[in-house]
């Protein structure tokens, strides 16, 4: 790290687990003294947008007028005004015409590159050998504890450049999940894990990872990893680094080359024999960084030193820059004896794979992280899985892959239980030994780790809740609220004490009950209930429940918006496996692994976009959870006019069509579509019947599948009208989407904008609205955030007139 060719400290990058990260901290603050230790400082600065807008508003001009202008500028990263008005003749134009827009132009360039506000970098730590005031201005942070937490007024670079050692301590949630992953094992099998004591040749491991079920395993989790992973059959940990090292831009494409040389399908060969030694272990492509180093010095004669440098410079891909380190390194392999036409292949080799690639020291420490996630998976999967769930609470899609593989796995995770279940996701025992994991409290939307967790305690002294008003009137919820409450109920954590329909219809006596004992209990006096003794007590204050059946498709639906996925009846997905032929497909993965261009899948309905084409043509965009994840499909016109009914939330639908993959991304274009009855599948009742969707004539049968009725699905309730009124009293279920194209005429479409903002202005409500807005070169998707509106019926209708040829309205319906 530290020698005469090095002309800068080191970076030193560590890792620790994200919920203990400020103990190191502290530790270095005792260890070297709190006026030796400071946090980083960084600078937010303003960019070219920013710019327009702080000058307009400081000039007093409207909003309307700044924004179209800001507007106006090309979304690219760092883009600069000088260079927005060289690429945009829209905005060069009214600089040029508009002396208001000339003024605020040329203030915003005086603007541009100006810090604006002042944080916390999230990982940068100084540890310095004098006291840091003597060396650099601190300041306290705005965070400001008991502890007096001080931070550097210069960032990383000045502090770099004073010779100060920088250093980041990053939070690695993936350790967290490996520490919580060893308590829960510990708990439930009482032997202790060590990091250090985790072997690093167990089959299980590798067997996991050779089969690709990568989800919840560090690093190895997308979709062309997972596939990569699965085709190299790693035997080793070195395998793992080398796969994790490769795949990044530049060494990537010779992913396959690595995978057929493992396997003895490709033979190893080498520019020169020189190379032999230092590319041997990896086949003969070049993987870590330590190698370019070697190659420069044994074949061109640099030192370590020197060829760092040279790796640097190849990582900046400034043509002066390469021209001169090429002509050095060619020099130096001419000066050791190689033809200059070897030197040059050599070079051009090296080349693109020195600013991208991994050093060894890195890869293999990712490489061990993964090894011993993929390790806790492959032989403590249902406590390794709690623990991964529980540090993506807040994270919906990990959670629903998470709780899909655990299906996969056949691991029961059991719906959340106001008498079983903590706020966290936790491992319970059933009768039969077998381990499963009950959701936890704090998952459920509108649901925080706060508003239970007295109830959990309460209940570790109270026991088992006998009743709705034994858990009123014993459970701690002072700090729980109606919605919360109500999302509960909804998610099935009170399923124990009555229907949820009928429990919905009592939600407002649970909030009073709760209200009335939360009052007795803070003001310590003794209750009219209490002095007439607990049975008199219990009959008094009893809630009475209506009776009432509510759906498995309903309860399914509510599921979905509240939890992300359905685990009523003990997962339905888990068993369309049993219940469809081989050829149709339940998982994702078994679905990307095949080579079909055509195919059958099933699954469960979770979010329906509706879009129309370019030439106002209506389509939808289906979200389909799979047991072990989600696809994308797409249901054109023409099958949208045979199905339109069918495409709800939370149904069970099995689909035929067209396979495509994008950037590792699968999605199906939907020519066949069909309801799935898990029920009447499950008895077996139309056997004889069952035909699949590669019949030309489809699935006709009545008893096994249902066809949608032709109809408006904008007029399909995804709640009925009780759960529905319910659920609008507590936060938005829809967005409204805007497309708008834009036209030559500046002035006609700022009208028709503003026509918009005023008619949205006077249907105020709690839906999101959104806007796509169609230019020439491209198409531009965002929230309108501080716009809440009623999309009602009669909004959408007044909004297409005002359109006109300029655009569309669609609704999209949030199931999250």
């Amino acid at each position: 790290f530290l020698n005469l060719e090095r002309k800068e400290m080191p970076d030193i990058d560590m890792d620790f687990q994200d919920d203990r990260r400020q103990e190191v901290i502290n530790y270095c603050s005792a260890r070297y003294g709190r006026e030796h230790v400071a946090h980083i400082i960084t600078f937010g600065t303003f960019g070219a947008r920013a710019s327009v807008r702080d000058a307009g508003r400081a000039l007093g001009l409207s909003l309307d007028s700044v924004d179209r202008v800001a507007r106006m500028i090309p979304e690219k990263l760092n883009i600069s005004i000088d260079t927005s008005l060289d690429e945009s003749d829209e905005l060069r134009s009214v600089y040029e015409t508009n002396s208001d827009i000339s003024r605020l132009i040329d203030n915003a360039k005086q603007l541009e590159g100006v810090t604006r506000h002042k944080s916390l970098h999230a990982a940068g730590v100084v540890i310095s050998k004098e006291p840091l005031d003597e060396v650099v201005p601190l300041e306290f942070t705005s965070r400001g504890d008991g502890n007096g937490t001080v931070m550097t007024q210069y960032a990383m670079g000045p502090v770099a450049d004073l010779g100060l050692l920088k250093m980041d301590f990053l939070g690695l949630v993936n350790l967290t999940v490996l520490a919580q992953a060893f308590e829960m094992i510990e708990a439930d099998h009482g032997k202790i894990l060590r990091l250090t004591e985790i072997p690093l040749d167990d089959k299980n491991t590798f067997d996991l990872l050779s089969r690709g079920e990568t989800v919840g395993v560090f690093q190895l989790e997308s979709t062309g990893m997972t596939r990569y992973i699965k085709d190299l059959k790693p035997t080793s940990l070195n395998d793992v680094a080398a796969m994790i090292a490769l795949f990044r831009p530049g060494p990537m494409e010779h992913i396959g080359s690595f995978i057929e040389a493992k396997h003895g399908r490709r033979e190893v060969t080498y520019i020169h024999p020189v190379l032999e030694e230092i590319l041997e272990e990896t086949y003969g492509v070049i993987v870590y960084q330590d190698q370019v180093l070697h190659i420069a010095r044994e074949f061109a004669g640099y030192t370590l030193g020197e060829a760092d440098i040279v790796r640097k410079a190849m990582g900046k891909k400034v043509p002066e820059i390469m021209a001169e380190e090429k002509g050095k390194f060619i020099e130096g392999a001419l000066e050791r004896g190689y033809e200059k036409k070897l030197a040059e292949s050599v070079f051009n080799l090296v080349e693109p794979f020195a600013g991208y690639a991994f050093n060894k020291a890195h890869s293999v420490s990712y490489g061990l992280v993964s090894y011993w996630t993929a390790y806790l998976k492959a032989n403590y999967a249902a406590e390794y899985m709690a623990s991964f769930m529980n540090s993506y609470m807040d994270k919906k899609d990990r959670l629903i892959s998470a709780i899909a593989d655990c299906r996969r796995m056949s691991i029961p995770v059991l719906p959340p239980s106001i008498n079983k279940s903590t706020t966290m996701f936790t491992i319970e025992n059933g009768a039969d030994g077998i381990p499963s994991i009950r959701f936890g409290l704090a998952a459920v939307k509108n649901v925080g780790t706060e508003a239970f967790s007295a109830l959990v305690e309460s209940r570790k002294n109270h026991g088992i809740f006998n009743s709705l008003s034994d858990v009123c009137k014993n459970g701690d919820l002072s700090n729980a609220n109606r919605k919360s409450i109500e999302s509960l109920i909804l998610a099935g954590a009170f399923d124990e004490f009555g229907d949820r329909g009928g429990l919905l219809e009592v939600c407002d006596k649970i909030v009073s009950l709760v209200q009335e004992e939360t009052n007795l209990r803070n003001s310590s006096q003794v209750s009219m209930f209490e002095m007439l003794g607990e049975e008199s007590s219990n009959s008094l204050i009893s809630i009475e429940i209506p009776n009432s059946i509510t759906s498995d498709q309903q309860k399914r639906i509510w599921e979905v918006e509240l939890m992300g996925i359905s685990l009523t009846s003990s997962g339905h997905l888990s068993k369309l496996m049993d219940c469809l032929p081989d050829d149709v497909y339940v998982t994702l993965n078994d679905l990307q692994s095949s080579s079909k261009k055509r195919t059958t899948l099933a699954g469960q309905i979770s979010t329906v976009v509706d879009r129309f084409t370019r030439d106002g043509r209506p389509f939808k965009v289906i979200t389909l959870e799979m047991i072990d994840g989600s696809v994308e499909a797409v249901v054109w016109e023409d099958t949208l006019e045979r199905t339109n009914g069918l495409w709800d939330p939370g149904k069970l639908v099995q689909l035929h069509g067209s396979a495509r993959e994008r950037d590792g991304e699968l999605t199906i274009s939907v020519q066949k579509a069909i309801e799935l009855n898990l029920e009447e599948l499950m008895n077996n009742e139309v056997k004889e019947e069952k035909k699949t969707l590669d019949s030309e004539q489809g699935l006709t049968s009545k008893n096994e599948v249902v066809y949608a009725e032709k109809g408006s699905a904008a007029q399909n309730s995804i709640l009925d009208r009780n759960a529905d009124t319910h659920l609008r009293n507590n936060g938005s279920r829809k967005k409204l989407l805007l497309y708008l194209k834009e036209s030559d005429d500046v002035k006609r479409d700022q009208i028709v904008l503003d026509d918009v903002k005023r008619l949205l202005l006077g249907y105020s409500g709690s839906d999101d609205v959104a806007l796509e807005i169609e230019t020439e070169s491209t198409v531009v998707v965002m929230d309108w955030n501080p716009v809440k509106v009623d999309a009602c019926e009669e909004l959408q209708t007044n909004l297409n007139n005002i359109l006109g040829d300029s655009g569309h309205v669609s609704v999209q319906s949030l199931m999250f």
